[in-house]
């Protein structure tokens, strides 16, 4: 049986937790950052989670994680 190839695009965005959820960045950080406010770029620091219904297509999107 050959090997399961992992997605790289999803690989480099998304990382997998010790409970096997998936977490992500938010979007809207990379430029344009003078004109948001502080509690805006306070916010963009946690990552939240992937919701559940998706973790199955992440699940094999990125097999060996």
């Amino acid at each position: 049986m050959p090997k399961m190839k992992t997605n790289k695009s999803v690989s480099k965005r998304f990382k997998k937790t010790a409970s096997g959820t998936f977490k992500r960045n938010k979007t809207k950080r990379r430029h344009l950052m003078t004109c948001k406010t502080r509690g805006q770029k306070r916010n963009f620091k946690d990552q939240p989670l992937v919701e559940a219904t998706d973790s199955k297509r992440f699940a094999v999107l990125l097999p060996y994680a």
